[in-house]
């Protein structure tokens, strides 16, 4: 099963945050983007805000067909 598309839009941040998203990133092995959404999720869950669990794209090679 694919995971949906995900939604793009232009996001202006200061630069001295996002710098310091970046260096979180960084520290969590992640993506700047993947950071925001992670930081964004937890702040939601913070405040009562229940989302269904993100969708995990497939990683490594497809099964073989036969």
């Amino acid at each position: 099963m694919a995971a949906p598309p995900k939604k793009a839009f232009p996001l202006r941040l200061d630069p001295a945050l996002y710098a310091a998203i970046e260096r979180s990133a960084s520290a969590d092995l992640r993506s700047a983007n993947a950071q925001i959404e992670c930081l964004l999720r937890e702040a939601l869950a913070r405040r009562g805000v229940k989302l269904d669990a993100p969708v995990q794209a497939r990683r490594g090679r497809p099964p073989k067909e036969d």
